[in-house]
């Protein structure tokens, strides 16, 4: 069982940053890929980031591509999301996930997802 808290949510005018964070309880985190969703209002939760075991390899979704960078520290066991040049329709509940992978792998659909976080609130103003 794995247990994630996100946190670093806000209120930020465009073009501004924020860093966002998950950290994950248990002494297994380095065992699962990570990944980060989002949902607006009245849209599906979508995929924007994700990180394999090591960190060594990353994914993006294309809106956030050069924008957004995942990384991971797996001896605090801890995932961030540092969400650069922000736009109004990054306004979102961002989601950090856990699931099982093989070691270089990332997982980028929801179904791969075993264990979510309860969401943090992002809202970027024009």
């Amino acid at each position: 069982q794995v247990q994630l808290v996100e946190s670093g949510g806000g209120l930020v005018q465009a073009g501004g940053s924020l860093r966002l964070s998950c950290a994950a309880s248990g002494r297994t985190f380095s065992s699962y890929a990570m990944g980060w969703f989002r949902q607006a209002p009245g849209n599906e939760r979508e995929f924007v980031a994700a990180i394999s075991r090591s960190g060594g390899n990353t994914y993006y979704a294309d809106s956030v591509k050069g924008r957004f960078t995942i990384s991971r520290d797996n001896a605090k066991n801890t995932v961030y999301l540092q969400t650069n040049s922000l736009k109004p329709e990054d306004t979102a509940v961002y989601y950090c996930a856990a699931g099982a992978a093989s070691f270089g792998n990332f997982l980028y659909t929801r179904r791969e997802y075993d264990y979510w976080g309860q969401g943090t609130q992002v809202t970027v103003s024009s």
